[in-house]
């Protein structure tokens, strides 16, 4: 009868590891560098780009006007439903550490079953702390100012650079080699 409990706890454990992966992965910084061309002028690209930013809540955060670049800094908020989901797993995922661990140990009564109500909400705080951070955006103009046409080279969060290909792709004539649109991930 112990070799059952043995393989479950050890189910268990895989569980658990499989979480802390998960969280990991949540709160992974996903920054791309993608090459952007336009056949408008660069400071018409530049503008466009800027005002759009600052709509969505980027800050200008300076620049390098010998090397042609712009930062921006905007605040990164923390998914509710991912981490609503990610407690739930904690819980249920320390619900069975639980379960096993009275099986294994029967005089601890129905106390490690708490490890449910503390595994939840450790787990929805971590996620939080470590997705809630400070994004940077830079914007570097590769060609020259003087062309009638332009190339940016933009480094940024994925998900930021997919929302502005499919925004400002075609009111600036924007256009890159198409990867972040059709990648699977």
């Amino acid at each position: 009868m112990l070799f059952p409990l043995s393989s479950t706890l050890l189910l268990t454990i895989l569980l658990a590891i499989g979480l802390v992966f998960f969280l990991r992965a949540a709160s992974k910084d996903r920054t791309t560098v993608v090459d952007v061309h336009s056949s408008l002028p660069p400071i018409e690209v530049l503008e466009g780009i800027s005002k759009w930013l600052e709509e969505r809540g980027w800050r200008c955060h300076g620049g390098d006007a010998d090397r042609s670049v712009l930062r921006f800094q905007g605040s990164v908020a923390s998914s509710s439903i991912l981490a609503l989901l990610l407690s739930l797993l904690g819980a249920f995922g320390a619900g069975c550490l639980g379960l096993v661990i009275r099986q294994l140990y029967p005089l601890a009564g129905w106390w490690p079953l708490l490890l449910a109500f503390f595994a939840g909400p450790l787990t929805a705080f971590l996620y939080r702390r470590r997705a809630t951070r400070m994004e940077g955006l830079e914007l570097k103009l590769i060609s020259p100012p003087a062309r009638s046409n332009s190339t940016v080279r933009i480094r940024a969060h994925r998900d930021e650079l997919i929302a502005m290909e499919r925004e400002l792709g075609q009111s600036l004539d924007l256009a890159s080699d198409g990867s972040l649109l059709s990648s699977p991930i």
